[in-house]
């Protein structure tokens, strides 16, 4: 009887090391990233009035460039919008992708931590610094620019359904 007691005990503490092990290691991304970033925002020129808005609204402000803003991060990009005397409005799309925590989350806290830090944002990251070309005004207007992670090919065929 009391060799049953003691591996039921074993087995109990092994359990309980696993479910601490787990919640321990989940939300990685939101200890090992956080859930805010600094976005740099560098303007060729430099001396440029950029605004950071996300969704519409008004996220942040550069003024003047080369500087930061202090972003929370979300699954939604940012567009930055860049005013200087002499150049064309530059806008740039700033947009969100996987933080690298997100994977290890995945492998060693399961799907808990992932949902975790997906809700608080943690498992997203924008490209900084973000390079934004200013135009003069006497060139035509410029396209908008976008992140080097924008997985976009603006060249690419549009798919064809499956005849």
């Amino acid at each position: 009887m009391k060799l049953q007691k003691i591996y039921f005990k074993a087995g109990l503490f092994r359990s309980s090391m696993i479910v601490a092990a787990a919640v321990g290691v989940s939300a990685c991304s939101s200890i090992v990233e956080g859930t805010s970033q600094q976005v740099l925002v560098n303007t060729n020129p430099a001396g440029a009035d950029c605004v950071l808005e996300r969704e519409g609204f008004t996220i942040g402000r550069v003024d003047p460039t080369p500087s930061s803003a202090l972003v929370d991060k979300t699954k939604h990009d940012i567009t930055i919008k860049c005013n200087m005397d002499a150049f064309h409005e530059a806008t740039y799309i700033n947009k969100s992708d996987i933080a690298g925590a997100t994977f290890g989350n995945i492998v060693l806290g399961g799907g808990i931590g992932w949902i975790i830090d997906s809700a608080s944002g943690a498992d997203n990251k924008y490209t900084s610094p973000a390079n934004i070309t200013m135009v003069p005004l006497t060139q035509p207007v410029p396209p908008v620019q976008k992140s080097p992670n924008s997985h976009e090919d603006k060249d690419a065929e549009p798919s064809k359904p499956f005849s």
